[in-house]
Order: structure tokens, then C-alpha cells, then sequence
């Protein structure tokens, strides 16, 4: 029977995307393995490839739509035999077993820590009402608690009856467990009301503005991405924040020295490429301090897989440059400007800006002198980098004339602690400070 092409899930992250080309038309023969679509995703534009081999019977969804959900047909391919007639009025998809949900919270293989991106993470739970096992997402299970529901009571809408996001959120309180419960407990108002508070709504914000000139700017998937995991970070990550200064005067001297010698192979490099060197090696150092949080545990790595924030046209990337510890200065500068500029066209593969335990973002280059910056989860901490600015500091009972770095480590108190963070930052500060160690 003719088989539908679904709409793929080709990032963790991704909800929707744009159906940027087809590369097949109708009636075009097709094989597992060929390309026959490019999506736009929320990060980038990616190359889609057929699963099944057949002929393709009908394109459900024309070039360039946007806002196509996962999941929903976008072509029909039919077998041997089979003819355009055959193919029935297309039907709401199904979700798939093996397909990822929007509110499923993406484990450590989603991020870039080995395992297919998206595959579902769920818990088996015993609790059942016959004694058998309750499936359902870590986010599901997370806000079930939060909302003291018993999951037994509540019925899946995912794939084999899985419990979601959805399923908790509109569950009503009268499904919570109450076994142990005394006749005189204070009844509390519903969970939702403990809940950080939002916003205005968008027809407030529209109202309240009915009478000023404005122009409307329509969210992309990127856009939308970065808000809605900046607002999660801000509201479950507990930041703290450490401030530290470098001198750089002889970091400066070094890299004109190197730079000069480099010449010859076109290679130049900047002051962010010994931040990258010193905040892998410090990781190293303080190997505590390179780990994520996995929602239940803490993931310690071994390599030093460094992040670094990217500004592109209406958002940012950040690329993650893997086992920096082991590589030179030029290599790291080269591998980041590769990066970088495949990321401003997005053309970066997901693995390309996935995983990472730590990352860097640098201002400095726009004269800011010092920020915050909002952790990445899973990572542990980012490292906030401001401008060298000339600054007059005491040696030796003298006042003299120093390039100094403002820097701000922001820190998930949940990974990192505080002594352990300063130790961290004091690592960095020393390589700075001391760049010709960096090349040993």
C-alpha cells in the first residue's frame, strides 16, 4: 500500500520546519539513501533522505512551506504496482514509536553524547493499574511530581500510550495519589499557580500598543528556539556568577610574536583562540569541573569539548570544538573559523553544535567591557569574556598602565559549586596570564 512520507525530526530541538526544496518530482523513481528534500530546521538547512525505495505518487506539501510539523505527510511514495489512485486522501499523522516529541527532554545521546539524536528516553514504572509497567517522558514524570499526580491515573497520548507533557499538564488535581492523605490537609491551589509568572499575553502586549507605530517581526524556528530555551535556562538552572580579571600584556606580546612567524602559512590568530586554549586546559586541570547535568546525575567527560557562541542573522550557534585540550593554537583558530562560517550560513551538522560540557562567549570585540552570560544547557558553566581594556593597576607598590580582561563565569550550582567554579576560573586566568605554557 502507498506509504507516507513524514515531515523528519532532524534536530533535538526541532517542532517544525520549511520545506526549503524538493530534489525529486512526481513519479520519480527513488532508493533508501537518496536525497530528496532540503528542510530548513530551527539551526540549519539539511539534506532529507528517503528511508523506503518506490516511486514518488503524489508531494502532499509544496516548496518553501514553512511551518510544516514533525510528523505531518509531506509526500507519498508507492510501491511496485501501485498507481496515483490508489494513494487515499492523506490522514493526520501518527506519531511513530521511534519519533521524537516536542516535550520529550532530550537525555545525553539527544546532546551529543553518542546514541541516535531524538530516540525517546523514556522511564518503564511499575504502578500500573494491573501491575504493569507506565510509560512516560522525563518531562512527564518531572512535572507529575512537581504536581504530587499519579501517573497510573493518567492516560497517554504518545506513541503505545505514553504519557507527555500534554498528558500531566492537563491532568486534573483530582488524579493525584491519596492514600496517606489526612481529611484535614489544607487544600493548595493548583501547581500551575507556583509556577514563575508570565508575562503579558500576546493580545495584552498588542493592546497596549494599539496607539504607538510598530512593525511586527514573525518568529523563525531559531528565534523561537532560543526563547523558549534561554527562558527554560534562567528558570531551572540555579546560576551563580564569579567574576575574575586577567592582565594580558603578555598575552598580546606572545600572540604578535607567533602571529608574525605564522605568517607565512596564513594563519593568524586571535585572542579568542587562546581563551578556547586556556578554558579547555583548564578544564583538564579541574576535571570536576568539565560535566553536565543529566537530569537524574551528573556526566563528567574526559575530553575537553568547548563551545563557543557564534552571532549569526537573527540568533546564534554555538559550534563545539571537541578534544580542544589536545590541539595546537593554529588548529583550534582554524577549526573555529571553519565553524563560524559555515554556521552564519547554516550549514553546520547537528553533532557540529551538540554536547560540550563548558562554553565561551566573547563580547569583547564590540567594547563591552563585562556581561553575564546564560548557561547552555546541559553545560555546567559559560565563560562571559569582555574587552582588554587599558587599565592603571598597583605592582610592586606602583602604579602602572595593564591591558586587563574582565571575565564572568556563569555556573549551574547544581554541577559546580563554589569553590570548584573559582578554582576553575583561577585555571583560566593562570593560562592567560601565561600564555607560553599553553604550547607545552
Amino acid at each position: 500500500m502507498p506509504t507516507e512520507i513524514l515531515m523528519p525530526a532532524l534536530s533535538p530541538t526541532m517542532e517544525e520546519g520549511t520545506l526549503a526544496k524538493w530534489l525529486v518530482k512526481e513519479g520519480d523513481e527513488v532508493k533508501s539513501g537518496d536525497v530528496i528534500a532540503e528542510i530548513e530546521t530551527d539551526k540549519a538547512t539539511m539534506e532529507f533522505e528517503a528511508v523506503d525505495e518506490g516511486r514518488i505518487g503524489k508531494i502532499l506539501i509544496e516548496e518553501g512551506a514553512s511551518g510544516v510539523k514533525v510528523n505531518t505527510p509531506i509526500a507519498v511514495l508507492l510501491e511496485d504496482g501501485e498507481e496515483a489512485g490508489d494513494i487515499d486522501a492523506p490522514k493526520a499523522p501518527e506519531a511513530k514509536p521511534d519519533a521524537p516529541k516536542a516535550d520529550a527532554e532530550p537525555g545525553p545521546a539527544d546532546k551529543g553524547y553518542g546514541g541516535p539524536i531524538g530516540a525517546p528516553k523514556d522511564a518503564a514504572v511499575q504502578g500500573g493499574k494491573d501491575g504493569s509497567r507506565i510509560f512516560a517522558s522525563p518531562l512527564a514524570r518531572r512535572i507529575a511530581a512537581d504536581k504530587g499526580l499519579d501517573l497510573s491515573q493518567i492516560t497517554g497520548s504518545g506513541p503505545r500510550g505514553r504519557i507527555v507533557k500534554a498528558d500531566v499538564e492537563n491532568a486534573k488535581p483530582g488524579t493525584a495519589p491519596a492514600p496517606e492523605a489526612k481529611a484535614e490537609a489544607p487544600k493548595l491551589a493548583p501547581a500551575a499557580a507556583a509556577q514563575p509568572p508570565k508575562g503579558p499575553s500576546a493580545d495584552a502586549v498588542l493592546k497596549m500598543y494599539a496607539d504607538r507605530e510598530t512593525t511586527e517581526v514573525a518568529l523563525d524556528g531559531m528565534r523561537r528556539t532560543i526563547a523558549a530555551r534561554l527562558g527554560e535556562a534562567k528558570q531551572t538552572i540555579p546560576h551563580f556568577y564569579l567574576r575574575r580579571s586577567a592582565k594580558l600584556d603578555e598575552l598580546m606580546a606572545f600572540r604578535a610574536t607567533l602571529n608574525k612567524k605564522l605568517e607565512g602559512r596564513g594563519v593568524k590568530l586571535s585572542v579568542n583562540d587562546f581563551v578556547i586554549k586556556a578554558c579547555a586546559l583548564a578544564l583538564q586541570e579541574v576535571p570536576d569541573a568539565n560535566a553536565v547535568w543529566a537530569g537524574d546525575r551528573i556526566l563528567k567527560l574526559k575530553p575537553s569539548d568547548v563551545a563557543v557562541a557564534v552571532a549569526i542573522e537573527g540568533g546564534l550557534f554555538t559550534p563545539v570544538l571537541k578534544d580542544a585540550e589536545s590541539k595546537t593554537l593554529s588548529a583550534l583558530s582554524a577549526e573555529m573559523k571553519d565553524l563560524a562560517g559555515r554556521a552564519k550560513s547554516k550549514k553546520l551538522a547537528p553533532h557540529e553544535y551538540q554536547g560540550g560540557s563548558f562554553a565561551i562567549s566573547n563580547l569583547g570585540m564590540f567594547g563591552i567591557e563585562n556581561f553575564d552570560a546564560v548557561i547552555n544547557p546541559p553545560h555546567g558553566a559559560i565563560l562571559a569574556v569582555g574587552a582588554g581594556i587599558p587599565t592603571p593597576v598597583v605592582e610592586d607598590g606602583e602604579v602602572v598602565i595593564r591591558n586587563v580582561m574582565s571575565m564572568t563565569l556563569s555556573v549551574d550550582h547544581r554541577v559546580i559549586d563554589g569553590a570548584l567554579g573559582a578554582q576553575l576560573l583561577q585555571a583560566i586566568v593562570a593560562h592567560l596570564e601565561n600564555p607560553m605554557g599553553m604550547l607545552a
